[in-house]
């Protein structure tokens, strides 16, 4: 008997970020697919992530269904957001999508924007 394990998410979302997402798309004006997200480069640490409708599945996007919610990543994005939990955080002057990316090494105060160290070849 041949044992298939499921392949460890990419990003994974916390209950607050699956419900928020699912709201969101819930009033969304048009049917959308999912939730694309990104990174560029911006802000005052590099890179920024960045979120948006997805319309359609792109052939190299890495899809991810986590807590009813359809997330697809930008396949450049993909090295630069493994191992990454994206939360919603709400209080009484800000909200917003945060995300905990154990691949950042530095980040931007107001968390907006992050820093990676590209890996080193070894001989």
């Amino acid at each position: 008997m041949t044992v298939v394990r499921e392949r460890p998410k990419a990003v994974t979302l916390t209950d607050r970020a699956a419900e928020r997402v699912k709201a969101i798309m819930a009033n969304a004006t048009e049917d959308f697919v999912g939730v694309r997200i990104g990174v560029e480069q911006g802000g005052c640490a590099g890179m920024a992530y960045t979120m948006d409708y997805a319309e359609d599945v792109a052939a190299l996007d890495e899809v991810i269904e986590d807590k009813g919610v359809r997330i697809l990543i930008d396949p450049k994005a993909i090295l630069f957001l493994i191992g990454t939990e994206m939360d919603w955080e709400q209080d009484t002057f800000t909200s917003g999508f945060k995300f905990n990316n154990p691949n950042a090494v530095d980040a931007c105060g107001c968390g907006e924007s992050f820093t990676i160290t590209p890996a080193t070849r070894s001989n």
